[in-house]
């Protein structure tokens, strides 16, 4: 319900466009991934990969869109609370599905079976910390133990993919080393978010790199695709 009271500032409504313009910039490439694959493994795990950041995000962003525009309430905030908890789930499986498409890019390559291991074994273990009750996720509080751990075990599998472009390098001439710097730049941006937003807002800012270096991520797919 909107808040009678509330009036958006210039920050709110340009935040309230980024977020919107990001889905619909995952959505479109998403379809154009799944359009244009012609069956092609690769292209269409890069759709499943795009459909579930994009998916995965509408669930925290929607609501801060609705929070930007009409003002919070109890409703918003469960809603922000849960969206939190379902894109962090899904964005532990983005980078699953970012190994598989290091696969199929460069197929004369195999998978070190330790890191392989570590991706999925890390990637297992947070999703499963993602679920316990204890994070709060709907309480202004949260936990930050917990916080803390699923986010080192977080980083653990980000590290386990940049081992991977980094393997590879520049083969083919595809330049998907440039994968590992929007890792980097994703972590890096989204760590402390996530460990300092509640106790000093403005960190929050740091979401905005954070965004871009995903959408670059698949802004490289689509290089690759056309």
């Amino acid at each position: 319900m909107k808040n009678n009271n509330y009036k958006p500032q210039i920050p709110d409504v340009m935040e309230a466009i980024f977020d919107a313009a990001y889905l619909i910039f995952d959505l479109i490439a998403a379809i154009l991934f799944f359009l244009f694959s012609k069956g092609n493994v690769l292209f269409i795990l890069y759709g499943i990969l795009t459909l579930a950041l994009c998916g995965g995000d509408a669930f925290h962003l929607v609501p801060r869109i609705k929070r930007a525009v009409w003002g919070s309430n109890e409703r918003i905030k469960k809603q922000l609370g849960i969206g939190l908890q379902v894109s962090s789930i899904t964005m532990t499986a983005f980078y699953i599905i970012l190994m598989y498409i290091w696969k199929f890019t460069f197929p004369e390559y195999k998978v070190p079976v330790i890191i392989e291991a570590i991706i999925w074994i890390s990637a297992i273990v947070r999703m499963v910390i993602c679920l316990f009750p204890q994070n709060n996720w709907c309480t202004e509080e949260g936990n930050r133990t917990l916080s803390v751990i699923r986010n080192a075990v977080f980083a653990v599998t980000g590290i386990g993919v940049i081992l991977l472009y980094l393997i590879s390098g520049n083969a083919y001439g595809y330049h998907m080393t440039r994968m590992v710097a929007a890792i980097l730049i994703s972590f890096g941006c989204y760590i402390p978010v996530t460990l300092f937003s509640k106790t000093k807002p403005r960190v929050g800012l740091l979401m905005i790199p954070k965004t871009c270096a995903y959408m670059w991520i698949i802004a490289m797919g689509l290089q690759l695709l056309f």
